[in-house]
């Protein structure tokens, strides 16, 4: 058998802990199906004392993670230490200046840094690989880069954020209001102390722009991805849209179109018989689309420590089975430089309107629909008492800036009695 691969470990929190307890676990099983033995040489973390639940005694140890990654007897370093700069990323480039390989989980690094460390990695002839970045423990990298990679990929689109599906599905299952669900999340793990992270969007949208350009050959922009959090669902829209066929989910959609990519992480409506509509609770779901492939869904954990540390893994083995390709599937001087489609991409939109309860209110607002080109699918008043009456319309197909122009219009009018809400209904 060849001599074993030596690994490095950088931060030992809930995942990292994970990838020690899944190699002491399963090393025999692991180590028959990667042909040599993977052995942890040292390991980094801020606290050597901290139980962790797992015995790290027989590791070395290392204070300074980039003192760990320049070690001669390490052959590759698993980053989890988290954060788009500081000391996660002088490890990563420390490691892969050394000629070593990298495996990681950190999103916010490849989403503001990808390019630069995909070149690094690829002129030092080591693999960076990133797996469980995405996802958790859906393999989705792996397809898209390997699997799916005789397709052109026309659409990927998922539920990249558990925490956001659970908040949403919950307010749902208890008609509880967004604040009560969120705190009962908090109280369960599922979100942080401060959940801005993951409500408003940006969690989700960094994976997004890794998928993209695995998918789409692009480099990774993050700042290219239109962004909107579910802050302001209410659960008011929530139970209009149950009522009318449809559930809200926080939606990552990326496209190739022909102005460029489009992609977009907000929230959004879908059929509630359609795959994405059914996903409950914290689990992720993505869908990819090829040219030849057709749709391929793919649902399971999105993070915690045992998914997370089985990609981490997964990416480990095909390390050590000698498996080094471009870290997002061709080589990253060839990685096109984004090109942000413009608003070409239609499509119908659900709108809903707090409006005076008065002769001719309805007839103002699909009137200024219409001066816009919007054409109206459904319409339908809420049953109500007093003065002001909820109006739900769905439009069929349009554009985003002409509906933007006609909610504008119907706002200013006397007798538009709150902001509208529109949220847009995906194709799924």
């Amino acid at each position: 058998m060849p001599d074993p691969l030596r690994i490095a470990i950088a931060g030992l929190g809930t995942v990292g802990a994970g990838v020690v307890r899944m190699l002491a676990t399963n090393g025999p099983l692991i180590a028959a199906r990667a042909g040599r033995r993977l052995e942890i040489a040292a390991i980094s973390a801020r606290s050597r004392s901290r139980d962790r639940g797992v015995d790290i005694s027989p590791y070395a140890w290392e204070d300074d993670p980039v003192a760990l990654a320049r070690r001669q007897d390490v052959d590759l370093v698993v980053e989890v230490m988290g954060g788009e700069n500081g000391p996660a990323k002088a490890t990563v480039q420390a490691a892969l200046a050394g000629g070593k390989h990298v495996v990681t989980a950190n999103k916010a690094l490849l989403a503001r840094h990808g390019q630069m460390l995909a070149e690094e990695a690829e002129a030092a002839g080591v693999a960076l690989r990133f797996e469980a970045a995405v996802a958790g423990g859906i393999p989705v990298v792996k397809a898209l880069t390997e699997g799916l990679a005789g397709n052109a990929i026309t659409r990927v689109m998922g539920v990249l954020n558990g925490t956001c599906n659970y908040i949403l599905t919950r307010m749902e299952a208890t008609d509880s209001p967004f604040s009560e669900v969120l705190a009962d999340a908090q109280r369960l793990g599922y979100a942080e102390a401060d959940p801005s992270f993951d409500v408003g969007g940006a969690d989700a949208a960094q994976k997004l722009a890794l998928l993209a350009a695995a998918a789409f050959g692009s480099r990774v922009d993050f700042d290219g991805i239109v962004l909107e959090g579910i802050e302001r669902m209410s659960l008011a829209d929530i139970e209009h849209a149950a009522d009318m066929g449809y559930r809200i989910k926080l939606l990552g959609v990326a496209r190739q179109l022909p102005s460029g990519i489009e992609a977009r992480m907000q929230p959004c409506l879908v059929p509630t018989t359609s795959t994405i509509g059914q996903l409950e609770g914290v689990s992720n779901m993505v869908v990819l689309e090829g040219d030849f492939s057709g749709q391929i869904v793919m649902s399971g954990p999105g993070a915690g420590a045992g998914p997370t540390a089985s990609a981490i893994l997964g990416d480990v083995i095909d390390v050590a089975r000698g498996l080094v390709m471009p870290v997002f599937g061709r080589p990253a001087a060839e990685l096109a430089a984004p090109r942000r489609a413009s608003d070409e991409n239609e499509a119908a939109y659900y709108l809903r309107f707090l409006l005076a309860d008065a002769p001719g209110t309805l007839a103002g607002v699909a009137a200024a629909l219409g001066r816009s080109g919007i054409s109206i699918n459904r319409m339908r008043q809420v049953e109500h008492a007093g003065a002001e009456a909820p109006v739900l319309i769905v439009t069929h197909r349009t554009g985003r800036p002409a509906l933007d122009g006609a909610l504008a219009e119907i706002a200013a009018l006397d007798v538009c009695r709150a902001e509208p809400v529109a949220i847009r209904i995906e194709d799924v």
